[in-house]
């Protein structure tokens, strides 16, 4: 059983004489100030203690009368093959179970873990039939969405007591809320786009797999019952609590602190003002990269014009990675000949490039871009005399790429110039998009507009949600009854006119102020809804969320929104207005990255 950390300790507020708000509301009730304690070069904090991770609960069996079938059979399967199965039913209704890598990666991982009578049995998944696991589960949700209001809330207190007694640590003394304190319980790989390992199993992270990060001086948390640690460090010079990891990529996963906290928050700041000096600088950098391409030196040359696309296209740099390791996802320097096709003329554009590859979580990457003369000259050198399978910038690797950037500026990498583009990129959309005149959904469909154009720039796509069609013929239905609203209080404004002409007495005239009134009330709202539509119809394959929250200076937003009257809360939710807390206190309407 994990032990209880003291009520005392995780209740205790520390306030220093020079507290302000911002440090109370940073600090989650206690002093937090990230400018107040400085450490040591690489140290980030003194004091961590917290409770370790919150583990996912264990399966519970089906009911005897819910079955698997299998060629028109019920089979009775193992404790965990069932488990396995029910991930695959719970899908049924999902478009991923309808591709055929899902499920062949699926069958071959759950072959893996059944019996050796199972197997024998169990060899095509077509004869396979977990409709009835399906219909349970289904069922399972609607009567968990139809329970009534105190059962609900028995519900969210049971939440809120794990919260409170796994969701905080002790930091230096203040008490932090934690980011992902569970671990994410197993099922199937998903991933984005067409990962080639989507429906392979994630297997149930136990203690064993989990290394815990805290402070020497605190009591280490006690692993449930029967358990032990993978192991436990005493490393203050990384902020994560807790980290395995997982078996599908092999990545070390990690429980953060929570974005709202007083690190999360420094290293926020910090981000964007490495990017802000990179404003400074980035002149110099531009005219040396358009120099090194007439260099004698070819590995110079692949390196401009790398970080010419790097720049202009905000590409990631691409990270080497061991053969067969992860899907064939690649970045700027390992892009090869076969990702990039050349067209002296295109659509009425000269040396246009045409770009075609997996980029970061298998997302495609498609663009087709008109370039510099000298840009398209040296690619066309670049691809002499190779194969399609073979490098574009053969001399070039990120790590080479990454300590030239480092040369050019302290702390410069190729996010820093995804961070730059993106918030520079806002920052000149929001100027030429917003008009003071409008209303405040006006000004929100300006500010979604711009944020679209870095989401854009940055590749942050999304499939079309499948509530798409549905939801935005329930919004042209609001649309058609509205207007139907705005002619009626039109033909009634118009009798009103008519009678004052004729009587001209003053229970008249207030009357066609009254619907005047009644009027414009109403096309103010049939103008909302309209915005709202076309919103909503931009933005169902981008993703704004990404680079809002992580390659958008919060500064600039909050500086809008002061300066044009538009409620904090219609660009922030709550968890994001907590996160960006330091620029909400700091930043006043005139603000320029």
């Amino acid at each position: 059983m994990y032990r209880r950390l003291t009520s005392a300790l995780l209740g205790r507020r520390v306030h220093h004489p020079q507290c302000t708000p911002i440090c109370l509301r940073l600090g989650s009730g206690g002093c937090s100030r990230w400018e107040e304690e400085k450490k040591e070069d690489g140290i980030k904090w003194i004091q961590l203690e917290h409770r370790g991770p919150y583990f996912a609960p264990l399966y519970e069996p089906l009911p005897e009368d819910v079955q698997f079938y299998y060629d028109g059979k019920p089979l009775k399967l193992s404790l965990g093959t069932e488990e396995i199965a029910t991930f695959y039913a719970k899908m049924l209704d999902h478009e991923y179970t309808t591709k055929e890598i899902f499920q062949n990666n699926f069958f071959n991982d759950w072959r893996k873990e059944m019996t050796s009578a199972e197997r024998k049995i169990i060899k095509d998944l077509d004869k396979c039939d977990f409709s009835e696991i399906h219909r349970y589960f289904v069922g399972k949700n609607e009567a968990r969405k139809a329970l009534p209001k105190e059962e609900k809330q028995k519900l969210k207190e049971e939440a809120d007591k794990i919260q409170e007694e796994y969701g905080y640590c002790i930091l230096d003394g203040h008490r932090e809320k934690i980011g992902n304190f569970k671990t994410e319980p197993p099922g199937l790989f998903r991933g984005r786009g067409d990962h080639p390992k989507m429906g392979m199993l994630k297997k149930r992270i136990m203690p064993e797999d989990v290394i815990i990060n805290c402070s020497k001086d605190s009591k280490i948390p006690e692993p449930p019952q029967g358990h032990k640690w993978k192991e436990v460090r005493f490393d203050n010079t990384v902020t994560w609590l807790a980290s395995w990891t997982e078996n599908i990529q092999h990545t070390l996963k990690y429980i953060m602190l929570n974005p709202s906290s007083k690190l999360k928050g420094q290293k926020d700041w910090q981000k964007y003002e490495v990017a802000r000096r990179l404003k400074d600088v980035v002149h110099k950098i531009r005219a040396q990269y358009r120099i090194d391409w007439k260099s004698k030196e070819m590995k110079e040359r692949q390196r401009a014009v790398a970080l010419y696309f790097i720049d202009k296209l905000a590409l990631r740099a691409g990270n080497e990675k061991e053969e067969g390791e992860t899907a064939d996802t690649v970045g700027c320097c390992s892009l090869r000949v076969e990702h990039i096709r050349l067209h002296p003329e295109l659509d009425g554009q000269k040396h246009v490039v045409e770009f075609d590859f997996l980029g970061k979580d298998s997302i495609r990457y498609y663009n087709k871009v008109s370039v510099e003369k000298l840009v398209f000259k040296n690619l066309k050198l670049f691809m002499k005399n190779k194969r399609p399978a073979d490098d574009l910038f053969d001399r070039l690797k990120t790590s080479i790429l990454n300590k030239h950037l480092q040369s050019l500026m302290d702390g410069l990498t190729a996010k820093v110039f995804r961070t730059y583009n993106a918030s520079i990129t806002l920052q000149e959309q929001l100027k030429a998009l917003t008009n003071s005149e409008d209303s405040v959904a006006a000004k929100l469909l300006a500010y979604n507009r711009a944020n679209r154009a870095v989401a854009v720039l940055c590749n942050h796509q999304r499939s079309t949600p499948k509530t798409h069609e549905k939801s935005m013929q329930i919004l042209q239905a609001k649309i058609d009854a509205k207007k139907q609203q705005v002619e009626e209080a039109q033909e009634e404004l118009k009798k009103a006119e008519d009678e004052f002409n004729d009587t001209k007495d003053a229970k008249a005239e207030a009357n066609v102020q009254k619907k005047k009134k009644k009027l414009k009330k109403l096309e103010e709202q049939l103008s909302k809804l309209n915005v709202q539509a076309t919103d909503k119809e931009e933005n169902k394959q981008i993703a704004l969320g990404t680079s809002k929250l992580n390659y958008l200076d919060p500064r600039i937003s909050v500086a809008w929104c002061k300066k044009f009257g538009v409620p904090i809360e219609k660009i922030y939710n709550k968890t994001q207005r907590e996160k960006f807390a330091w620029a909400i206190d700091m930043t006043s309407e005139d603000f320029e990255f």
